[in-house]
C-alpha cells in the first residue's frame, strides 16, 4: 500500500511539473492544460523538450501506483 501512495505522490509531482512547464511557455498553455485534458497531450507533443521530464516522472509514478495497487490485498 505504501508503494501505491509513493507512486501517487510522484505522479502528482509530475503533474505539477507539467503545469509549471506549460506556464513557462505561455499563460494560455497553463490555463489550457489546467482546464482541458487534451491540451496537455497537445502541449506534450508540441513542446517535447519542455515537457519530457515531467512526463517521464508521471509515467514512473503511474507504474509504481499500478504495481503497488496490485500488491494490495483486501480483507
Amino acid at each position: 500500500m505504501i508503494l501505491a501512495y509513493i507512486g501517487l505522490a510522484i505522479f502528482m509531482i509530475g503533474g505539477i511539473g507539467s503545469l509549471i512547464a506549460a506556464f513557462k511557455v505561455h499563460i494560455g498553455w497553463f490555463l489550457a492544460c489546467l482546464l482541458l485534458a487534451p491540451a496537455s497531450l497537445v502541449f506534450l507533443i508540441l513542446h517535447w523538450q519542455d515537457a519530457k521530464n515531467p512526463f517521464f516522472l508521471q509515467l514512473a509514478g503511474l507504474i509504481l501506483l499500478v504495481i503497488g495497487g496490485n500488491f494490495t490485498q483486501t480483507v
